[in-house]
């Protein structure tokens, strides 16, 4: 009885470059696809200012939240899109989805829950101040009454919304941060609201005598993320990356710049 001698299976040369020339296509169609992806729509205020943001001719070109949204898009891989509003405008947006992410907000600050969109792990915090053009060691909220009080328009403040309701201080609302801040040096009230690090900037570069004064805090707020959740956004790889971002000390070198 002969021994049977095993067929030994040949590879086919043109079965092999095919096979290759498929994969290389699927490669190829992978990267297209990815970079046919739409940008992340990054929900923007008109109301920013540095050191948050700084629009030339209506495009937003540097500050703090501008690199935070252009690092952030960059490392999960896609574009930015900046889509620039009214701060009165920003409910309405988001309960419609039609950003998908928005930075520097506070739950606090919102009228509704947008369960459509999933809170970040804090980033920072924001402090909230009374601020004056010279120092007052014995300030009080009672200096207030009365007083016209430098605020941003759309702007909640919380902790003050009673005396507001109850005409003892009045709000002067004006479009920016920075705007409030001007005013209150031209002698237009006598006292103004700011988060702390747009009064860092405004002194930034103020000898120190004409720099404004920080004369109490009113409140002090954790900052986040919102990102919509939805099949077509990388909802939880944004949210890592945030996360990544906090860890690595990013969002600490990209603050340091703006101090």
């Amino acid at each position: 009885m002969s021994e049977q001698i095993p067929h030994r299976r040949q590879r086919c040369p043109a079965l092999t470059r095919l096979r290759l020339f498929g994969a290389l296509l699927l490669a190829v169609g992978v990267a297209a696809f990815a970079q046919e992806q739409r940008p992340l729509r990054f929900a923007v205020l008109e109301s920013w200012t540095m050191p948050m943001m700084q629009f030339v001719d209506g495009q937003a070109t540097t500050g703090i939240l501008y690199d935070l949204q252009m690092r952030l898009a960059q490392k999960i891989g896609r574009s930015a899109e900046l889509v620039v509003m009214p701060r009165l405008r920003l409910q309405r947006t988001l309960v419609r989805g039609e950003v998908d992410v928005h930075c520097y907000a506070n739950p606090y600050w919102l009228q509704e829950s947008h369960h459509q969109y999933i809170w970040s792990l804090p980033l920072l915090v924001q402090h909230d101040l009374i601020v004056g053009r010279s120092a007052e060691p014995d300030f009080t909220l009672e200096k207030l009454s009365g007083q016209h009080l430098g605020t941003v328009l759309g702007y909640s403040y919380p902790s003050l919304q009673a005396l507001f309701d109850s005409a003892r201080i009045h709000r002067e609302d004006v479009r920016t941060q920075a705007l409030a801040l001007e005013k209150l040096e031209a002698g237009r009230y006598r006292y103004a609201l700011s988060n702390n690090l747009s009064l860092d900037w405004f002194n930034r570069h103020r000898s120190k005598a004409k720099q404004l004064h920080a004369l109490g805090e009113i409140s002090s707020d954790l900052i986040y993320c919102l990102v919509r959740d939805a099949p077509d956004v990388p909802t939880q790889a944004l949210l890592g990356a945030l996360v990544q971002m906090t860890q690595d000390g990013e969002l600490e070198a990209i603050l340091a710049r703006y101090r």
